[in-house]
């Protein structure tokens, strides 16, 4: 079955069976590795991608279509992993795992170089606001327009933040330069 993401959550919604299943097999991967980069945990990650298709057979009803599909259901990936932080008490762990993630960073990506390794520890040292902000943009491929509405926030907050991470990053590098 083929077809737009926004037309078979419409079919979903309505009771189709396949149109939901092939929603779900579209963008499981999508809540899993969107998770994973926020969580930093690859078993936090399957939990919370399991919990996202769970909740996406809940609510396929409730989508309006007011947003791409995707936007939606990166919404709904952000909120399932904050609850999930939230319960864990784990934003310790959250960054550490970053770590590990980006030693694991060539398993994901086919460009594993130290740049991208530094980018993605750099990242796990920023706010969760800037990190989820620039995870969006920069991993994700999502434009400030939508990361707005994923987030909740202005498409000026958005472009705030993102000039927030490029001013902490450059910092981070200008700091790691001096002591080589």
């Amino acid at each position: 079955m083929s077809g737009t993401d926004e037309t078979l959550a419409r079919m979903a919604g309505s009771g189709d069976r396949p149109a939901l299943q092939r929603l779900l097999e579209r963008h499981h991967d999508t809540a899993f590795r969107f998770s994973y980069r926020l969580l930093g945990s690859r078993a936090d990650a399957q939990d919370v991608a399991q919990e996202v298709c769970i909740r996406l057979v809940e609510r396929v009803g409730s989508y309006r279509g007011d947003s791409r599909f995707s936007t939606w259901l990166y919404q709904m990936v952000l909120n399932a992993c904050r609850d999930h932080r939230r319960r864990q008490g784990r934003v310790r762990e959250m960054q550490q795992g970053f770590a590990a993630f980006a030693a694991d960073s060539h398993a994901d990506w086919a460009d594993s170089d130290a740049r991208v390794r530094w980018l993605y520890q750099a990242l796990g040292q920023l706010k969760p606001d800037l990190r989820e902000t620039a995870l969006l943009i920069l991993a994700e491929d999502v434009t400030q327009d939508d990361a707005a509405t994923i987030l909740g926030i202005s498409a000026g907050t958005v472009a705030w933040r993102m000039s927030e991470v490029k001013k902490r990053l450059r910092a981070m590098a200008d700091n790691d330069d001096a002591r080589l």
